[in-house]
């Protein structure tokens, strides 16, 4: 990682920066709207020799006017080249129009976070995800998953599960080392984590404790996958501090699930788990923190989804420091028996005991 000790930039190159930072927001649509026409896979497909802009407006049937203003543009980005009278695709560009990480980061910013980011001065202030009325009128966006614009609903959980798919394989073989026979799956959200889980081995019975809408999503899955016999719900809102948990798993799972917390709510639902959990089961939690990421861009990607949260989902949450999430399992009752970071694509997995 990239030490933040020292100012990495001169003067003149923090005013070359800062000029870039103004116009942001005209160049993310810039690229966007590249992608979206075909202009980028045109000049894909085209190779390193290129398309001028008549040959690229008669490709992709946009006028030579908006080819030539959005690729120039681009040249200023470095997504393109220029070579006369051609546009040749550079190496950003190739990551814009080919890469599925940078498309579902993209898709999520564009689809669920731009319009609502106008608000985050507001959010910062008043501590709630202010920009959220831009997508509908809940509390928090989790109760409001199910009922998304459907655009939004699309990027928000392609940018969710193309992040935590990507662990799977590695989970199971861990989770699973020990043959449990139940599993409680804290925040299972449509159940991805459950159907894989049934799919890995016949005899696990996986409880999903989540709120009520979440629940309905996943129950619905999990009939169509054949799994409504082992793959049950617990309706719950783990913010209710009153609200019981159900006893009996071998196995308790969190993924990506604390992250939507504040410290004292993680405390809290920590505390929960560690009163209603045998002694000899075993808690894991799969989560990202952004000072144990190996790519500067992976901490780079996280911090700024921290302001997801506080614009958009709650208001109070964010990617975790993970020196500040660990005083928070210690002092929930619960000791780390491994930690095991770069998973995936940047995930760690705390494997937790009673303390």
């Amino acid at each position: 990682m990239t030490s933040y000790q020292h100012d990495p930039l001169n003067a003149l190159q923090a005013k070359t920066e800062a000029q870039k930072l103004a116009f942001a927001p005209i160049v993310f649509h810039t690229a966007r709207t590249l992608r979206d026409l075909g202009i980028l896979a045109a000049l894909d497909a085209a190779g390193k020799h290129g398309l001028d802009a008549k040959q690229i407006a008669e490709q992709t049937d946009v006028s030579e006017y908006g080819v030539k203003v959005l690729l120039d543009m681009a040249l200023s980005a470095h997504i393109v080249t220029w070579n006369k009278p051609n546009y040749i695709l550079a190496n950003l560009g190739y990551f814009l129009a080919n890469d599925g990480m940078t498309r579902a980061n993209l898709d999520f910013t564009a689809d669920v976070c731009y319009a609502a980011m106008m608000h985050l001065t507001e959010a910062i202030k008043e501590g709630t995800p202010a920009g959220l009325k831009e997508l509908g009128d809940w509390p928090t966006i989790y109760e409001g998953l199910s009922r998304l614009p459907e655009k939004a609903k699309e990027s928000w959980f392609n940018f969710d599960h193309f992040y935590s798919d990507r662990s799977f394989p590695i989970l199971l073989e861990r989770v699973f080392a020990n043959k449990p026979k139940r599993l409680f799956d804290i925040g299972g959200n449509t159940g991805k984590w459950a159907l894989q889980c049934c799919q890995h081995d016949q005899d696990v019975n996986v409880t999903i404790i989540d709120l009520p809408q979440q629940i309905e999503m996943a129950l619905t899955n999990a009939e169509q996958a054949g799994f409504a016999d082992r793959i049950h719900g617990y309706p719950a809102n783990m913010l209710d501090k009153t609200q019981s948990l159900p006893q009996g798993a071998d196995i308790w799972w969190m993924s990506q699930f604390l992250d939507c917390f504040s410290p004292m709510e993680i405390l809290s639902i920590l505390r929960r788990v560690r009163a209603a959990m045998d002694d000899n089961a075993t808690v894991y939690i799969l989560e990202l923190f952004w000072d144990a990421q190996r790519y500067d861009a992976a901490a780079y990607s996280l911090n700024a989804t921290s302001l997801y949260f506080t614009c958009l989902a709650n208001g109070n949450s964010r990617f975790y420091r993970s020196e500040d999430f660990l005083e928070l399992v210690e002092e929930a009752g619960f000791v780390v028996a491994t930690r095991t970071d770069d998973i995936g694509l940047g995930h760690t997995l705390l494997e937790l005991k009673a303390g």
